[in-house]
């Protein structure tokens, strides 16, 4: 059985794997592994050591930490449909290009789209 823990840390894997642009397989061969473990790691079926997510983290250049944002203490599979907001909104392949369209502005013009979006979001 999936533990929510590992579904979200590889979720999250592969969030960061495909804003890089980078497939499984490139990032298998640079963590020294074969691609079948990065798809069972980012479908939480196999547990992420702490070593080899070390190695998963540097290669996606992010802070460990990176891969247990958004997830609430103690509230591990915890029932979210109650949000206006979808649990993962990452899984969502139309947010993940809005995001990385947005990393793509250039960065005084991304800061004021942000800013126009956090009104337009009060507004509504």
């Amino acid at each position: 059985m999936k533990h929510p823990v590992d579904v979200h840390v590889g979720k999250r894997v592969r969030h960061r794997r495909w804003m890089l642009g980078m497939t499984q397989q490139q990032l298998a061969e640079q963590v020294g592994i074969k691609f079948q473990q990065i798809q069972k790691y980012e479908t939480g079926m196999n547990r992420i050591s702490a070593s080899r997510l070390w190695d998963i983290a540097d290669v996606l250049e992010v802070p460990v930490a990176f891969f247990f944002e958004g997830m609430e203490d103690g509230a591990a599979g915890r029932d979210h449909s109650t949000s206006a907001m979808p649990s993962d909104i990452l899984a969502d392949k139309e947010a993940l290009e809005l995001v990385r369209s947005y990393y793509a502005i250039p960065e005084n013009q991304r800061r004021r789209l942000f800013e126009l979006a956090r009104v337009l979001s009060d507004v509504a």
